[in-house]
């Protein structure tokens, strides 16, 4: 708690010092956050579209080391009629140039995870708030380093975990908030979502077939796969950890305080493989990532989480939340809320009526600029907080902290 208070007292009250060294943080005229972006591939570019979208930003630079990506980008910012950002590319160090440039308040980091650490270290010493996408590092002395660097340069970073704003999470959330579970008791969520076609594909498509990974293969399977080939663990377990949090109130007088974490075999991928191309090699591959991981946590004020990494097998979406308490339940999977007194005895209600009833403020008043945005609407408010906080030169509501 000593530290939020040190991040969010001394350092934020000189921002307008730190943040850029002209000492203000928007062009007086425009009031607007000008925007750099580091990586504009698939993850980038629903990015790109909210801010393209805003008043109140300027996209003003982006980077990236392919050219298709550019491409892509480039053709979408002009057919929005906004001005062209300036573009860094050749070498994977050409973001630095992107931060040496003074007109630039933030940038958004959506590269991939290996890249994020130095890039959002670099950032921060540059005098720019980060907003960057999971994860903030691959081993636990690189999350030290982003703490260390942001409370250094009094830069605040938030991961753009945006789940924590998706309807349902949020009601639910409101629903804690106002005592309707009781005192919380267990929680679960995690990412269970069929990602064999995002890990393989045929370099031609994202989606739809295809068994190859790396330079062959596209967007996320040229990088992402190899984790899975060479680690074993939960490697995205921020969609469940990420609500989770908000419920049990971790870092707001909660922590987590230990955990054990199993895997189940690897079969998963290989047999993908092997049953959209009979005898490729890559059937053959050694993953050392299981296909079903599942963690579990205690909590210091005694609640217990279950968090699941299940993206190898057929399955429908879902990201398995429950939030149980003394009073009653809800479970994504079913979409049913039992709430003890009010609910029939040992039976569901749909959980409609409840989510209609306990809709989060913030949903019910920003329903409609949230329209049409990537993932139901809650990438509109993961993106609004970041750029909120920027325009106030306030800590991100999603901070240093709760990111690590």
């Amino acid at each position: 708690m000593e530290r939020r208070d040190f991040i969010k007292g001394g350092a934020l009250a000189a921002a307008g010092i730190t943040i850029l060294p002209t000492g203000t943080l928007f062009a007086k005229d425009t009031q607007k956050v000008r925007l750099g972006y580091i990586g504009v591939g698939a993850r980038g570019m629903n990015h790109i579209s909210e801010g393209i979208l805003r008043d109140d930003v300027e996209v003003v630079a982006v980077c990236d080391t392919q050219e298709s990506s550019l491409k892509i980008c480039r053709a979408f910012i002009a057919k929005s009629g906004k001005p062209a950002a300036k573009e860094y590319t050749g070498s994977i160090e050409a973001y630095k140039e992107l931060l040496e440039r003074k007109d630039i308040d933030a940038v958004i980091i959506s590269t991939p995870w290996q890249f994020h650490h130095s890039q959002a270290i670099d950032a921060m010493k540059a005098g720019k708030y980060v907003g960057c996408e999971v994860v903030a590092g691959l081993t636990v002395k690189e999350h030290w380093d982003i703490v260390n660097t942001s409370e250094k340069t009094g830069i605040p970073y938030m991961t753009l975990e945006n789940v924590c704003y998706r309807r349902d999470v949020m009601a639910a959330l409101n629903m804690v908030r106002q005592g309707l579970f009781g005192e919380l008791i267990h929680l679960e969520g995690g990412y269970q979502h069929d990602l064999r076609e995002v890990l393989f594909n045929n370099g031609k498509q994202y989606y739809g077939g295809g068994v190859e990974y790396g330079p062959k293969a596209l967007s996320e399977a040229q990088w992402r796969t190899q984790f899975n080939i060479d680690q074993d663990g939960d490697l995205y377990p921020t969609h469940g950890a990420g609500p989770v949090m908000q419920y049990a109130n971790i870092t707001r007088g909660n922590r987590f305080t230990n955990l054990v974490s199993f895997s189940s075999k690897a079969k998963g991928l290989a047999d993908y493989v092997e049953t959209q191309s009979p005898g490729h090699p890559n059937a053959k591959l050694n993953f050392k990532n299981g296909d079903v991981t599942t963690t579990l946590i205690n909590c210091a004020n005694g609640e217990t989480v279950m968090l699941t990494h299940d993206v190898h097998l057929p399955r429908p979406y879902s990201l398995g939340f429950r939030v149980q308490g003394t009073n009653g339940l809800w479970m994504d999977v079913n979409k049913s809320i039992h709430i003890e007194g009010k609910s029939k005895p040992h039976a569901w209600d749909s959980v409609k009526e409840w989510f209609d009833k306990y809709d989060h403020p913030l949903w019910k008043k920003y329903e409609k600029d949230a329209l049409g945005a990537g993932h139901g609407g809650m990438d509109w408010f993961v993106f609004n907080a970041f750029i909120v906080a920027v325009k106030g030169k306030k800590q991100t509501p999603i901070d240093v902290y709760d990111s690590v």
